[in-house]
Order: structure tokens, then C-alpha cells, then sequence
């Protein structure tokens, strides 16, 4: 009599050896033991770390080797995404796609060139004051070097002297044995064809460069919702998911252009709040100064750091006063900590709510690999990669690694 064999199930039985040897019993001769429901796990392989860190290492140096194409490219989205909404307004006043472009990139060349040119001078007194500047801090730190000779100092200046002496006795018992050498030391030529050409090299790949980003700002807005129509068709013929995508691109947009608002509204109100108070305190050249200002307030922690500096060295230089140049890299300070403390957070809410950590390391990374363009862009690119991780379901784990940890709760003492 045939017995049917016994059918594995997935839930977890405990098994005894009388449960075991009653299975065996049942089981027909010279048919297979039926298979076991445990789930045997392949170990981790090393090759697929290994794919990790080499992919890696891939990503960086092609990085690393593409800045001058990327930098370009990157500023040209940002800058993109900064105009769009003028845009999107004169589209609403009945003014076509490609005449509000127009009209939009004109006006920001103009602005550009109208401030370039009005800042020009500023710019060159500065550059031409920093060799005075130098040595007027060079003297001030020797005077404040000096003071009564300690008992230290005067043996060091006795040994110093000591060995002077004996050296100039050695070089003349020296020369003595040896005849004497002509040399005839040839001093390095200028050659005013080569500093013409290192200086218009390096102006016209400044020009270039600007002309690139422009161009591709001009690009990416006249494109307009091209690419996400043509995400949407990608996304299949279902009609959920063609509108889950629709969602999904309209969050990553709309977050990414409030962020960018609110950075250019940010660094424009510390630009001018930095000029007014340089103005009162009566800096020469302020509106360079502030200017320098909103471009390093896009450097965290270092940016303001590196403008109270600046600005406190330029005051206790013209006005030879230490309080002063003091009391101007306090206010510059205090102005960049409101700005970055009450009004970003006002103006983007969670957006710019960034893990601290994250935000240092980005910084670090993003200055090595691209130097002062990469720390002028590193807070936008991991803020653009948080909240593309926010609004996709598969980079949800990046996007709570980056973002601020939440405060903590105060412990209850139990009774």
C-alpha cells in the first residue's frame, strides 16, 4: 500500500527524532526525501564589494577629469533652475517660451555687465593695495613679536653670533686652499610675448567658460517641461504610473527651485545688510566687500569665517584702530549667523535642513576634488541630491542620512 509523501511547507516546525524516523518510514523506496523548507543563504561574495569600490574610485576620477565640462554644466542647471519662475511669470502674461527667455537672459547679462563694470575699480584698489596691506601686517607682527629679552632669547642670539663666526672662519680656510671660481649667475629674461599670452590665455578661458554656462542656461529654460513630458511617456502606458511619476518630478522640481530662490533672496539681503554696515562704519570700497560677502556666504562655516576676516583686516588697515576693524568682523558675522539662522529657515523649511556632518564632509570632498568651485557648489549639489532621494522611494535611506537628526526627547527619571 502507497502512502503519499509528505509536502514541505514553509513555516518553521519544530522537528523531533521521532517525527524524523516517522518520515523515513513513510517515505517509498527509491524515491528522493522530500526537500527541506530551510533556507540555505550563500555566503557574501568579495567580488561585489570589490565592483563597489572600483566603481568608486571610477566615479571619482571621471569627476576629477570631467570638472571643466561639469562645473559648467552644473552651474548652468543651477542657474536654470534659479530663472525659471521669471519665466514661468512672463509665460503667464501671454509672452511666448522663447521670447520670455530672451528677454530673461538679457536682463541678467546687463545686470552682470552693469556690476562687473561698477565694481571694477573697487575690485582694483584692492588688488593694488594687498602688496602695502602685506607689509603693513608684516611690520605690525614684528612690532608685536618684539618685547624685553628673555634670558632664552639672549642665549639663542649668543649661539646664533657664535656660529656666524665660526662659519665665516671655515668658508675663509676653505677658500684659502682652493682657487677662486668665476660664476656668472644669468638672471631669468622677461619675455613680455609670454606674460601677454598667460594673461589673455587666462582671460579667455574665463570668457569662455562664462559664455558656456550662460549658453546652457539659456538652453535648459527655453527645453522648459520638455524632459519631464518626456519622463512621464517613459514611465509606461499605465496611467498611475504615468502620474505617480508627474508627482514625483513636480516635488523634485518645485524643491529645487524654492532652494535656489531662497539662495539668491539670502544672499542678496547679506550682500546689501553687509554693505550698509561697512558703509557706516566707512569702509572704502564696500560694495566690493559685500559682494565677496554673498558669494562666501555660499562656503559653510569657512564662507563667513574667511569674510569676517577680510573685512576686519581692510577696517584695522585704513583705519588703524583695532576696536573698529573688531566691532566690522563681529557685524559681518553677526549678519551672515541671522541670515543663515532666521531667514533660510524660514524661507525653505525642512529643505535646508541638512545633517551637519554631511554637510562638512560634502564640503570637504567636493573642495578637493574641485577646489573653490567645488565648495561654492557643494551645499546646492548634496541639497539637489536630498531632495531627489526624498521624492524616490529606492533613495530613501540616502535622503535620512543626509537629513538633520531629529531632537532628542528628555529623559523621564522612573520612580
Amino acid at each position: 500500500m502507497n502512502t503519499a509523501p509528505t509536502i514541505a511547507t514553509p513555516l518553521a516546525v519544530s522537528r523531533t527524532p521521532e517525527v524524523d524516523a516517522r518520515a523515513d518510514s513513510q517515505t517509498p523506496a527509491g524515491s528522493d526525501p522530500p526537500a527541506s523548507p530551510v533556507a540555505v543563504r550563500a555566503p557574501a561574495s568579495g567580488g561585489s564589494v570589490a565592483l563597489t569600490v572600483l566603481a568608486t574610485i571610477a566615479v571619482i576620477f571621471s569627476l576629477d577629469w570631467a570638472q571643466h565640462l561639469l562645473i559648467p554644466l552644473v552651474l548652468g542647471i543651477l542657474c536654470a533652475y534659479t530663472l525659471n519662475p521669471l519665466v514661468v511669470w512672463l509665460e503667464r502674461t501671454h509672452v511666448p517660451r522663447v521670447a520670455a527667455v530672451s528677454a530673461v537672459m538679457i536682463g541678467v547679462v546687463c545686470a552682470l555687465a552693469l556690476g562687473a563694470y561698477s565694481l571694477s575699480g573697487q575690485v582694483q584698489t584692492i588688488l593694488d593695495d594687498l602688496p602695502d596691506a602685506a607689509q603693513k601686517v608684516s611690520i605690525r607682527l614684528t612690532k608685536m613679536s618684539k618685547g624685553p629679552e628673555s634670558t632664552v632669547q639672549k642665549v639663542q642670539t649668543v649661539a646664533t653670533q657664535i656660529e656666524k663666526v665660526t662659519n665665516q672662519a671655515a668658508d675663509l680656510a676653505s677658500a684659502a686652499k682652493q682657487p677662486a671660481t668665476g660664476v656668472v649667475v644669468e638672471p631669468p629674461r622677461f619675455k613680455l610675448g609670454d606674460f601677454l599670452w598667460a594673461g589673455w590665455t587666462s582671460a579667455a578661458g574665463m570668457i569662455g567658460r562664462g559664455s558656456m554656462v550662460l549658453l546652457l542656461t539659456f538652453f535648459f529654460l527655453l527645453a522648459g517641461d520638455s524632459y519631464k513630458r518626456k519622463l512621464v511617456r517613459l514611465a509606461g502606458p499605465s496611467l498611475a504610473n504615468k502620474k505617480i511619476t508627474l508627482n514625483v518630478l513636480d516635488g523634485i522640481n518645485e524643491s529645487i527651485q524654492r532652494y535656489m530662490f531662497m539662495l539668491l533672496t539670502t544672499n542678496l539681503l547679506l550682500a546689501a545688510l553687509t554693505w550698509a554696515a561697512l558703509r557706516w562704519i566707512g569702509l572704502e570700497n564696500a560694495g566690493a566687500w559685500a559682494v565677496a560677502a554673498g558669494l562666501f556666504h555660499l562656503i559653510p562655516y569657512f564662507g563667513p569665517a574667511l569674510t569676517a576676516a577680510g573685512v576686519g583686516l581692510a577696517v584695522l588697515l585704513q583705519f588703524d584702530a583695532l576696536s573698529t576693524a573688531l566691532l566690522a568682523a563681529a557685524a559681518s558675522l553677526l549678519i551672515a549667523t541671522l541670515v543663515g539662522t532666521f531667514v533660510t529657515t524660514w524661507m525653505t523649511g525642512k529643505i535646508a535642513r541638512m545633517n551637519t556632518a554631511a554637510v562638512f564632509v560634502s564640503l570637504l570632498f567636493w573642495g578637493w576634488l574641485w577646489g573653490v568651485w567645488g565648495m561654492l557648489l557643494s551645499i546646492p549639489i548634496i541639497v539637489i541630491v536630498k531632495v531627489v532621494a526624498q521624492h524616490v522611494e529606492s533613495f530613501q535611506s540616502v535622503a535620512e542620512l543626509l537629513a538633520a537628526l531629529p531632537p532628542r526627547s528628555p529623559t523621564r527619571s522612573r520612580a
